[in-house]
């Protein structure tokens, strides 16, 4: 079972699978991109034992590029886990207070985000592609903690996974002007004028993100993985029935 483990302490386990060979549908985590979903299952459960939990304990949700986000409480425990309409429905970030939930979030070249609150003990995930940076969920996510949730910024610590790195990450006018509009992710963005396209790190915008809502960038990580050109990595560029990772993290009770 391939997976990058960002963090394992007596408190926070988190992390993100990867594409491995040896496994069903090469390690696909996602029921709703798959061939078959008994083999998804298999997986799923051979990572829940890995991580010494049970398939019962992940949450998942149906991700839909929004700005959507839900507070997830006991009740949601094993949402999405085994069948994909129990999935909280029309989320792209969760976070939670409680030990022993494993928060999933799924990607493939998308921007998964990890983070944990080392004072409340709040943790989280979110997908961000490009449609979640340009409707800035991270931001809207991050200032709905420091808000509602009463959270310090200065407290977060976030792990940006593996995706899709600048170079492969190309984009016509259309998208780049969401981009530009934006106001801050000028320079995350060059021109190829050989292409006539335009080349956006959205690992670098999402990070801009954090530290706009106040987390400081010494504590922000980006996994410099990039999922089109490492054979660790699941890309829905480079092919469309690709499968997805599995970003992850929980509270340890």
């Amino acid at each position: 079972m391939k997976a990058n483990i960002y963090l394992n302490n007596d408190k926070i386990l988190a992390g993100m699978t990867l594409k491995d060979e040896a496994e069903l549908e090469n390690n696909n985590m996602a029921l709703h991109s798959c061939e078959k979903p008994e083999n998804i299952l298999v997986n799923r459960r051979r990572l829940a034992a890995s991580l010494h939990c049970e398939l019962d304990d992940f949450v998942c949700a149906n991700q839909t590029h929004s700005s959507n986000f839900h507070r997830v409480t006991l009740e949601d425990r094993g949402r999405g886990a085994d069948r994909s309409d129990t999935a909280i429905a029309d989320t792209d970030a969760l976070y939670t207070y409680e030990p022993n939930l494993l928060l999933c979030s799924f990607t493939a070249d998308c921007v998964p985000v990890i983070f944990y609150n080392e004072m409340n003990g709040l943790i989280g995930v979110v997908h961000s592609g490009w449609q979640g940076t340009v409707k800035e969920i991270t931001l809207m996510l991050f200032q709905h903690l420091i808000k509602a949730e009463h959270s310090n910024p200065s407290d977060f610590h976030v792990q940006i996974g593996a995706a899709l790195s600048q170079e492969k990450f190309e984009v016509d006018e259309d998208v780049y002007i969401k981009f530009k509009n934006l106001g801050y992710a000028d320079d995350f963005i060059y021109y190829n004028d050989q292409t006539h396209k335009y080349h956006i790190d959205n690992q670098l915008t999402v990070k801009k993100q954090c530290v706009i809502a106040g987390i400081p960038a010494e504590r922000i990580s980006i996994d410099p993985t990039c999922t089109f050109s490492n054979p660790d990595g699941f890309s829905y560029r480079q092919d469309k029935q690709s499968g997805r990772h599995l970003s992850f993290i929980m509270k340890k009770g």
